[in-house]
């Protein structure tokens, strides 16, 4: 199977022409001016470098002969779009593994459990993700009790759909060593029974990493054909290029065997998952463009604290659904500072997941006091920046900080964030408007797979700040809406900045790379509705046609 896949992907891009000049005409054509304001044409002149020649507007000469010339039909063609927080590899994993991110109860849960694991006998580890308690009736956290009803004969070990807590049966739990004396890793815990006794069966943060550990690791073609996935993923959705949050060293090789063979078709910014990987793959710094600026090691990802949804979200007083607990910091002040700085000293750009209004504060702290030292366009990235002191969002306007965030998070946490935090605290939650006001540029991702890679869905997200149902009325904090320039250029111009990428691509421009989508309706016309349901009807990267919507069944 991974090798049909392969060579699959293999031949699309050999039958693909050789690079030549190419003229896209006859197009609606959009793309951002300098100011961030709206520039219209009708064509493309494209180079056999990939590279845009001309953007050609009405009434302009046509140059007289080309080798290729593709009629557009007047067909919108905008910028390919950029998701700048997404983790590649896991994308094409939830493709490939269980799925619970669409179920509604446990037991909904439980039976699709019971028929994957009929299904796949030969599979030792029972794997997968998605399952979202505060979708469920009853909104608790699943044990291993309930999971040991329907496989109790292998280990299953299943991570929710943040990414930060993960569900393991009695098998699991045994095969990791995880027993009533085993002590909550800083950072992390272990949901107990009781206090102190037995394991419940919900791991949280970095108490992950004890059953992690003991999954077996994926084969090189499995990543391989992750990897394959996620581009057939994102591609049909009109995403070009992506920031990869948590590169390892693994991930690293199959994007670097994609490049050497020909099959890397997105964009790949990287960021290493911590200053170790960061050190294996980038040494003494960030490497150099790859493969026609494919494939880059940007900088490194970090992380202050967990998330809402698991209440690892770092607050500054308790939630009002727990008042026990405050959340969790996976790293403390000093740990945080200290690899900032070894990033930073090399030159490797950072990027640190807050979420909680604690972790945020402390992470503008650190980024204040280290700015005093590593001076120059350092672009600190922030990720996520869901929940903040409103006395801290001027902060976000100094020292060069990219706000690195996802507004489908917005439309999915809404109640969920009214339940944790009290309706007393929600001023400062995905401030967008207020944050970009300071002067920080926005960055607009999905953080796939916890969210589907859609950048359609985000924009019509950060225009109303409504889900897909039209909720709420009127939008939730409707005073966060942004423009559509700014949600356009979120996804497109600043996210290419947030990873030194703007002149490479980006925007539809002479020089740049010539990365582009015809779709089916004008996104900055559109209604809310009729955004979301926008189809991709090709997807080009660097001049090369790397996605056909009228061949795909």
């Amino acid at each position: 199977m991974t090798r049909r896949l392969l060579t699959a992907a293999a031949a699309f891009a050999l039958a693909l022409p050789a690079q030549a000049d190419t003229l896209v005409d006859n197009v609606d054509g959009v793309t951002l001016d300098a100011t961030g304001g709206i520039e219209h044409f009708n064509g493309l002149l494209i180079g056999n470098d990939g590279r845009i020649v001309q953007v050609l507007h009405r009434g302009e000469k046509r140059p007289g002969k080309v080798d290729y010339l593709v009629d557009g039909k007047g067909q919108v063609l905008m910028p390919g779009l950029i998701d700048a927080h997404a983790h590649v590899s896991s994308i094409g994993f939830a493709a490939l593994t269980l799925d619970l991110s669409d179920t509604r109860s446990l037991e909904e849960a439980k039976t699709r459990i019971a028929a994957y694991a009929k299904a796949h006998p030969d599979r030792r580890w029972i794997l997968g993700r998605g399952w979202n308690q505060e979708l469920w009736s009853v909104k608790r956290f699943p044990t291993a009790a309930d999971l040991d009803a329907v496989v109790g004969d292998r280990p299953v070990w299943l991570s929710r759909v943040d990414g930060h807590a993960g569900w393991a049966n009695s098998r699991a739990l045994a095969a990791a060593g995880v027993t009533a004396l085993t002590k909550d890793p800083a950072g992390g815990r272990i949901e107990r029974a009781a206090p102190g006794g037995k394991p419940a069966g919900v791991l949280v943060d970095n108490a992950m990493a004890l059953i992690d550990k003991v999954v077996p690791e994926p084969r090189p073609e499995d990543r391989d054909m992750a990897l394959e996935t996620a581009q057939q993923q994102l591609l049909k959705r009109g995403v070009t290029a992506v920031a990869d949050m948590g590169t390892g060293i693994e991930d690293w090789q199959a994007f670097r065997r994609a490049g050497d063979n020909g099959t890397l078709r997105i964009r790949i910014m990287a960021y290493a998952s911590g200053t170790g990987a960061m050190e294996l793959i980038g040494g003494p710094g960030p490497t150099p463009w790859l493969y026609d600026d494919r494939l880059r090691l940007s900088g490194v990802k970090l992380y202050m604290d967990g998330a809402l949804g698991s209440r690892g979200a770092s607050l500054k007083t308790p939630y009002a659904d727990a008042p026990a607990t405050k959340g969790l910091r996976i790293t403390n002040d000093t740990q945080l500072k200290n690899m900032m700085s070894r990033a930073a000293l090399d030159h490797f750009q950072v990027a640190v997941h807050a979420i909680g209004d604690a972790a945020n504060a402390a992470l503008l702290t650190a980024i204040e006091d280290l700015s005093l030292t590593y001076t120059g366009d350092r672009r600190w990235r922030i990720e996520h920046a869901q929940i903040t002191d409103p006395a801290d969002i001027a902060r976000f306007g100094k020292n060069g900080i990219i706000a690195s965030m996802q507004p489908v998070h917005q439309t999915s946490d809404r109640l969920m964030a009214e339940a944790r935090l009290g309706p007393g605290r929600l001023s400062g939650a995905y401030a967008w408007k207020s944050i970009a006001a300071t002067g920080a540029r926005l960055a607009f991702g999905s953080d796939a797979p916890v969210e589907l890679p859609d950048p359609f869905a985000g924009l019509a997200a950060a225009v109303t700040r409504q889900g897909a149902d039209g909720e709420p009325f009127g939008g939730w904090q409707p005073q966060e809406r942004i423009t559509r320039e700014q949600a356009l250029a979120a996804y497109t111009a600043n996210a290419a900045y947030a990873g030194f990428a703007e002149g490479r691509f980006g925007r539809l421009v002479r020089g740049e790379r010539a990365d582009f989508l015809l779709v089916d309706r004008d996104p900055l016309l559109s209604s809310p509705a009729e955004l979301r349901q926008t189809r991709v009807v090709q997807t080009w990267v660097g001049g090369r046609l790397m996605f056909d919507g009228t061949k795909t069944p």
